[in-house]
């Protein structure tokens, strides 16, 4: 492990003392090393560094609107390549939320949970998308998904 020193006026580093207590970190390093990872993600993702992505979609939506969940099953099955585990709560009598772990290839990946937040009488869509890279072990067949940091 390396040590970096960085140094940064009063008012940013009273912010992220603050920052680092609200979230609970039990040092500065901590925060700083998410803080990075989060941005190092990102910067994969927006530049076609990240081929492959895991993450969790979730999404409200009213089970009411015309054909709506048979429309979101028939989506689900035709990207059964990519959805891993999907799970239903019901909120009322009218809205459910489900939260669906994806991965496999970020082109598909993003497909997916764009098209299904953009589905008439889906609310509150989110995609939380994180790049690993997708090393295939020795004696293994299938691929090992591993965080890029």
């Amino acid at each position: 492990m390396r040590r970096l020193t960085i140094s940064v006026d009063n008012d940013l580093a009273d912010s992220f003392d603050r920052f680092v207590a609200v979230r609970g970190y039990q040092n500065r390093s901590e925060a700083f090393r998410d803080l990075v990872r989060e941005e190092l993600g990102r910067q994969r993702l927006r530049n076609g560094g990240a081929k492959f992505c895991v993450g969790v979609l979730s999404y409200v939506y009213d089970h009411h609107q015309r054909e709506l969940p048979r429309r979101l099953i028939h989506m689900h099955h035709a990207h059964h390549d990519v959805t891993v585990a999907t799970q239903h709560a019901h909120l009322d009598h009218n809205n459910c939320i489900e939260s669906v772990i994806l991965r496999g290839p970020t082109p598909a990946v993003m497909a997916f949970a764009e098209a299904i937040i953009a589905e008439r009488g889906v609310r509150h869509g989110e995609f939380r998308p994180i790049p690993v890279d997708a090393a295939s072990a020795r004696r293994h067949t299938h691929k090992h998904l591993r965080p890029y940091t």
